[in-house]
């Protein structure tokens, strides 16, 4: 990314930069996956989310149990209207504290990729 297609937010020591900050538990490819798939929605139910990745219900569930116990993502269950069994969706969303673990981790990864391996330490 050249200086001239960055946003404000972009630029390390801009105000509203988020500061790099690499997290291990987003870090692991299925869970990039799924923050990325969660950072522009507000909730996505766990059936799309899983088709979108085209992952197993199991690796999925894994994967989100780790993160809401992190307090990085929330799980909100709920009936189907459409159904007539005892079967709920789950949604799935980011949390506050997801969305700028999310956030400082791209940064962190952007620094790296830059060239400033120290920055998204």
């Amino acid at each position: 990314m050249t200086e001239s297609t960055r946003s404000p937010g972009d630029r390390p020591g801009a105000p509203d930069a988020p500061v790099p900050a690499f997290h291990e538990l987003i870090h692991s490819p299925v869970r990039l996956r799924i923050c990325g798939v969660l950072r522009p929605a507000d909730e996505v139910e766990f059936a799309v989310l899983r088709d979108v990745l085209l992952l197993k219900d199991a690796n999925l569930s894994k994967n989100l149990k780790l993160l809401a116990d992190a307090d990085l993502v929330s799980l909100r269950k709920e009936y189907s209207p459409r159904r007539n069994d005892a079967r709920r969706l789950t949604w799935v969303a980011l949390t506050e504290t997801g969305r700028s673990a999310v956030t400082s981790h791209l940064a962190a990864l952007r620094a790296i990729a830059e060239g400033d391996p120290l920055l998204g330490a």
